[in-house]
C-alpha cells in the first residue's frame, strides 16, 4: 500500500487526541443526538477546550496558528468514526476561513476567539429555496439605510442552523447586477428580526441540525459587511475549491473505512459452511473497491498538498469532489450488499453510512455542476489551442 507522506509526528499525536475525544465525548451520545436531531452546545465547548476547533486561526485571535493539516486530521477522524452530528467542518473550514481571509480586524477579534473556544458557532447562509448551486440567483436582499443595511429573505438547508451564533450570509445589495450585486455580511443571530425555522428532518446526517432561516428586516451595521459591497460572489468563488476539497477528504476516508468494516464483517459471517469472505465474489469485489479507494486517496492527498502550496484550482477541486463523491456512494452501496439484511439495520454503522452518503453528490455543488466546470475547461483549452494554431498558420 502507498504510505501517506503528508503528516508529521505532531499531526499524528494530534490525531490521537482527536480519536480520544470522539471515543469519550461523541461515541456514547451520538445515537441520542440522532433522535434529537442536534448536538448539545456543551459539546462545542468541550471541542474548543480540547483544541479541535479552527486549528489554523492565528494565536493573536486565540487559535493555535497550526497548518491546514491539523484541520484535515479533525475532518478525517470524524469521517472515520462514522459520526456526522457535530458540524465542525462548516464552522472551521468555511466560516472561520471566510472571516480570517476577508474580515476586518474588528470582525476577527469579535468572532474568531469565540469560535476557537466553541462559544460562538458559525454557519454559512447561501442556499435558498430557489437558489442552490446557482448562487447568483439568490433573493435575500440587503438595503442600505443610513449607516446600516436592512436584510430580508430566507435561507434553507443551513448546517448548524439551530445552533449558530454568526452567519456568513450571502445577500443581494443590487438585484439588477447579477453576480456583481452579491454582498456578504456577518450576521449576529441575536439581532431582532432573525428567526430560525424548523430543524429539517433529513434522510441522513440525522444528528446534525439543518434549518430554515428567516430574516425579517434584520438591521445590521455597515461594519458587518464581509469584504466589499458587490464583491461577495467573487469571495465565494475563491473558497469553493477549499470547500470541495474538504468534501473529497471526507469521502476518501469514508470509502476506506467502509471497506475495513466490510472485511471485518465478511471474515466472520458464515454462509453455506464458510465465511462470506471466503467466496471469490467477495474477495474480487472488495479488491476492486480497495483499488479505487487507494486511487482516490492518492488524488485527494495530492490535492491537499497543492492546496497548501496555493496551487489547487477550481477544476482540480471539482474533479476531486466529483470522483470522490461518486466513489463514496458506490463503495457504501456495494459494501452494504455484502452485509446482507443486517446492512439494512440502523444499529449497524454501514446503514447510517448509506443514509449519510447520498448528500455528497449534492452538497457543495452538485455532481452535474462539477461536470460543467470540468467540461467548460476542456473546451476552453481546446478553443485556445485552435486559436494559437490559427495565429501561426492563418487559414
Amino acid at each position: 500500500m502507498f504510505k501517506r507522506e503528508l503528516f508529521n509526528e505532531d499531526h499524528e499525536a494530534f490525531r490521537d487526541t482527536v480519536r480520544r475525544f470522539i471515543e469519550q465525548e461523541i461515541a456514547p451520545n451520538h445515537a441520542k443526538w440522532e433522535e434529537q436531531q442536534v448536538v448539545p452546545r456543551d459539546l462545542w465547548l468541550k471541542a474548543g477546550a480540547a483544541g479541535l476547533l479552527c486549528c489554523t486561526v492565528p494565536e493573536q485571535y486565540g487559535g493555535a496558528g497550526a497548518d491546514y493539516l491539523f484541520d484535515v486530521v479533525v475532518f478525517e477522524e470524524m469521517a472515520r468514526s462514522g459520526f456526522t452530528g457535530p458540524g465542525f467542518m462548516i464552522h472551521c473550514d468555511l466560516v472561520a476561513t471566510y472571516i480570517l481571509s476577508f474580515g476586518t480586524e474588528a470582525q476577527k477579534k469579535k468572532w474568531l476567539p469565540k469560535m476557537v473556544r466553541g462559544e460562538a458557532i458559525g454557519s454559512l447562509g447561501m442556499t435558498e429555496p430557489h437558489a442552490g448551486s446557482d448562487l447568483k440567483a439568490i433573493r435575500t436582499k440587503a438595503v442600505r439605510d443610513g449607516d446600516d443595511f436592512v436584510i430580508s429573505g430566507q435561507k434553507v438547508f443551513i448546517s448548524n442552523g439551530q445552533l449558530c451564533d454568526v452567519i456568513v450570509l450571502a445577500t443581494k445589495t443590487d438585484s439588477s447586477a447579477g453576480a456583481k450585486g452579491v454582498t456578504l455580511f456577518l450576521v449576529d443571530t441575536s439581532l431582532p428580526g432573525f428567526r430560525r425555522g424548523k430543524n429539517l428532518h433529513k434522510l441522513g446526517m440525522r444528528a446534525q441540525d439543518t434549518s430554515e432561516l428567516f430574516f425579517d428586516e434584520v438591521r445590521v451595521p455597515a461594519s458587518a459587511m464581509l469584504g466589499e459591497e458587490g464583491k461577495g460572489f467573487e469571495l465565494m468563488m475563491t473558497k469553493l475549491a477549499q470547500e470541495r476539497l474538504a468534501q473529497a477528504i471526507r469521502s476518501a476516508v469514508v470509502s476506506e473505512t467502509v471497506i475495513d468494516w466490510t472485511v471485518e464483517y465478511t471474515a466472520g459471517r458464515k454462509a453455506f459452511g464458510k465465511t462470506i469472505g471466503d467466496f471469490q465474489n467477495t474477495q474480487f469485489k472488495l479488491a476492486e473497491l480497495k483499488t479505487e479507494a487507494v486511487v482516490g486517496r492518492q488524488f485527494t492527498d495530492k490535492c491537499i498538498a497543492n492546496f497548501m502550496k496555493g496551487e489547487l484550482d477550481a477544476v482540480d477541486a471539482a474533479m476531486a469532489k466529483m470522483w470522490l463523491s461518486n466513489l463514496h456512494c458506490k463503495i457504501v452501496d456495494e459494501c452494504l450488499q455484502l452485509f446482507g439484511g443486517w446492512g439494512y439495520m440502523w444499529e449497524y454503522p454501514i446503514a447510517r453510512a448509506y443514509a449519510d452518503a447520498r448528500i455528497v453528490k449534492i452538497a457543495g455543488g452538485s455532481i452535474e455542476v462539477m461536470k460543467h466546470i470540468i467540461g467548460r475547461q476542456l473546451f476552453a483549452g481546446h478553443l485556445a489551442r485552435r486559436e494559437r494554431v490559427a495565429g501561426v498558420n492563418p487559414v
